[in-house]
């Protein structure tokens, strides 16, 4: 059992907001997914640091994608915190925030064959630190219109498969594969599911809901 809340403030979910939703998992024995985009922009430093503060108070672990596609964590309250697309420089400009706080993160990459040098370097600093990649695809397309207009096996062939392949022919092994925008369906999840033992999907709260994470 979990719920999701987005830390980007264009989603106006305060801290008390997130902080209702920590407790819920520490109250429900759930994990709980935190994810944003670009730190420093969407999310400012302060912001994510009071996050991350509070998590810490709260003693939650850190689950990362991989751990839970391969069951090699015993179910528990716990924290999954993700950063999603091929904002590369910005996600290790926060490495050592990440380690004062004990923080582990699974980075969502977008746009991978646009990346250059220095941010594929990046993203390997940020696996020796204790954080993993996995995919989310080539151009972060919605994934049911382009199978409504392209079909399914372009879809997979065009912008699923690509991005979990040249990731994992650069070293990082995929367990996961993040939709961008969470639209997907149930054909998609099916043929994905035959590639990846994890999809991920996510819905979007929004501006007058106090709580996301209600009990």
């Amino acid at each position: 059992m979990h719920c999701s809340i987005v830390l980007d403030t264009y989603a106006r979910n305060d801290l008390a907001s997130i902080e209702a939703g920590l407790d819920r998992a520490v109250a429900n024995g759930e994990a709980f997914e935190i994810y944003a985009h670009d730190p420093g922009r969407t999310v400012s430093w302060s912001e994510l640091e009071d996050v991350l503060a509070a998590i810490q108070r709260r003693g939650l672990p850190y689950f990362t994608y991989a751990e839970l596609a391969n069951r090699s964590v015993t179910p528990q309250a716990g924290v999954v915190l993700s950063f999603d697309d091929a904002y590369v420089g910005h996600w290790l400009a926060g490495a050592d925030l990440y380690a004062k706080y004990g923080a582990r993160i699974t980075f969502f990459v977008a746009y991978y064959d646009n990346l250059d040098a220095d941010d594929r370097q990046a993203l390997h600093e940020l696996v020796t630190r204790g954080h993993t990649v996995e995919a989310h695809s080539v151009n972060h397309l919605r994934a049911p219109l382009y199978v409504e207009q392209n079909g399914l096996t372009a879809y997979l062939r065009n912008e699923a498969l690509p991005s979990i392949e040249w990731l994992e022919a650069d070293g990082f092994p995929v367990t996961t594969y993040a939709y961008p925008y969470g639209a997907r369906t149930s054909e998609i999840d099916s043929a994905m599911l035959d590639r990846v033992p994890l999809v991920r999907s996510v819905s979007f709260t929004w501006s007058g809901v106090a709580d996301p994470c209600p009990n």
